[in-house]
C-alpha cells in the first residue's frame, strides 16, 4: 500500500538479486503509516557465477559507491546493522514489508535501518503452487522433490545475503517460513521466524484466556492449513498459547471462497465471508486471528472493527526486526527474534 512515490533504480543482470541502500526524504510532518513519502533506492548489482558466488559489482549511483567500505569481500554494506531480506512469494509483499521497515525505523527523525534485498521473482510459482487454496496436504506431500529444489534456492539466497555484508536475516515471506528450519540451517547470522516474533509479541500483551483453566487461544487463517500449522504451531504452542485452526467446513466453504471471491474481483463478496471466517474463531475463545496470508491482507476496510481481533505477522517481523536493529543486538548468532 503505497500513497506516494518511491523512486528505485532496479535492474537486472544474470542473477535475480536486489541490492540496496537507502536514503529518505520525507516531511517532518508526517504522523501516520502511509503517508505521501518519496524514496530513493540506489542499487548495486552483482553477477554470480553458476557456483553462486559473486564475480563482480556494477556501480548503479555513484554517490552509493562512495558511502560503502566493505567489511570483507563480496561486502556490500558496512553497517553493522545491516537487515538481509529474501524477497517474499511476491514483489509487491516485499515491497510492503519494506515500507514497514523503512517508515517505521525513520519516524522518529533518525535514518532508516540499512538493508540488501534478494528478490527473485522466477520463484513465485513454485512457491504459490506449494499454498495453493485447493491443496490437500496430501497433495503437498506428493510434491517433496518441487519442496527440495525451493529450499535449495532459498538457502541459496540467504547464503548470498551473509555474503552481501548483512547481520541479520528476514523473510517476509508466509509460504517460505514453513521451511524456516531447514533454510536457516548453519547459519551464521540471527535469522528471524515470522511465528516466534508473533509469539513474543502476543506474550510480552500478557493476554488473559477467555475460559477460566484454559490457555490463551490464538486463531490463525490461512490460505491452507498446512502453511498455518507449519508455521505458527510449535512457535505459539512454546510460549503456551493454544493455536486454533478453522475446520474443514470453514475451509472449503467460507475461506476459500473468500479468496475466490477476491480473485474474482468480488471485493463485498471476499469482506463478508472473512468476516464470518474471522467471528466462527472468535466464537471458539480465540483472543487474536492472525491473518497468515497474502491474500487475506488489505481485504477488510482499515476502519472495519474485526482488524482490532486480527493481527499482521509482517508487522511483529518488522518490529522485531528494527528492535535488533536499533538496539546493538548485532552480536547475536541464534535464531531469535
Amino acid at each position: 500500500m503505497f500513497d506516494g512515490g518511491m523512486t528505485m533504480c532496479f535492474h537486472t543482470v544474470n542473477c535475480p538479486q536486489i541490492l540496496g541502500n537507502i536514503s529518505k526524504n520525507r516531511s517532518r510532518s508526517r504522523t501516520k503509516l502511509n503517508p505521501c513519502f518519496a524514496v530513493k533506492v540506489c542499487s548495486i548489482l552483482l553477477q554470480s557465477d553458476e557456483s553462486g558466488n559473486l564475480s563482480k559489482s556494477k556501480k548503479i549511483s555513484s554517490s552509493y559507491s562512495a558511502q560503502v567500505k566493505p567489511q570483507a569481500q563480496n561486502s556490500l554494506l558496512s553497517q553493522a546493522n545491516t537487515v538481509g531480506i529474501i524477497g517474499g512469494v511476491s514483489v509487491l509483499s516485499t515491497l510492503i514489508f519494506l515500507e514497514k521497515l523503512v517508515w517505521w525505523s525513520s519516524r522518529n527523525g533518525e535514518e532508516s535501518v540499512p538493508f540488501v534485498v534478494c528478490s527473485d521473482p522466477s520463484i513465485d510459482g513454485a512457491l504459490a503452487s506449494q499454498a495453493s487454496i485447493h491443496s490437500s496436504f496430501d497433495e503437498t506431500a506428493q510434491n517433496e522433490a518441487n519442496h527440495e529444489a525451493i529450499v535449495r534456492n532459498l538457502r541459496h539466497k540467504r547464503v548470498f545475503l551473509e555474503q552481501s555484508g548483512a547481520s541479520c536475516i528476514v523473510m517476509p515471506c508466509y509460504i517460505s517460513n514453513a521451511w524456516h528450519e531447514q533454510i536457516s540451517e548453519g547459519c551464521s547470522l540471527p535469522f528471524f521466524h515470522i511465528g516466534e516474533c508473533v509469539a513474543k509479541e502476543l506474550k510480552e500483551a500478557k493476554l488473559k484466556p477467555h475460559g477460566t483453566g484454559s490457555n490463551v487461544r490464538i486463531g490463525v487463517l490461512a490460505a491452507t492449513e498446512t502453511i498455518a500449522a507449519a508455521s505458527y504451531r510449535d512457535q505459539l504452542g512454546n510460549q503456551g498459547f493454544e493455536v486454533v485452526l478453522p475446520d474443514k467446513a470453514t475451509m472449503e466453504h467460507i475461506l476459500i471462497p473468500a479468496i475466490e471471491s477476491l480473485n474474482k474481483r468480488d471485493t463485498e463478496g471476499a469482506q463478508n465471508l472473512l468476516r464470518i471466517a474471522i467471528q466462527v474463531l472468535l466464537i471458539r475463545a480465540v483472543n487474536v486471528v492472525i491473518l497468515a496470508s497474502d491474500e487475506l491482507q488489505n481485504i477488510l476496510p482499515r476502519e472495519d472493527p474485526l482488524l482490532k481481533k486480527c493481527m499482521d505477522p509482517m508487522d511483529a517481523l518488522a518490529r522485531s526486526t528494527i528492535k535488533w536493529a536499533k538496539t546493538g543486538k548485532q552480536g547475536m548468532q541464534k535464531n531469535t527474534c
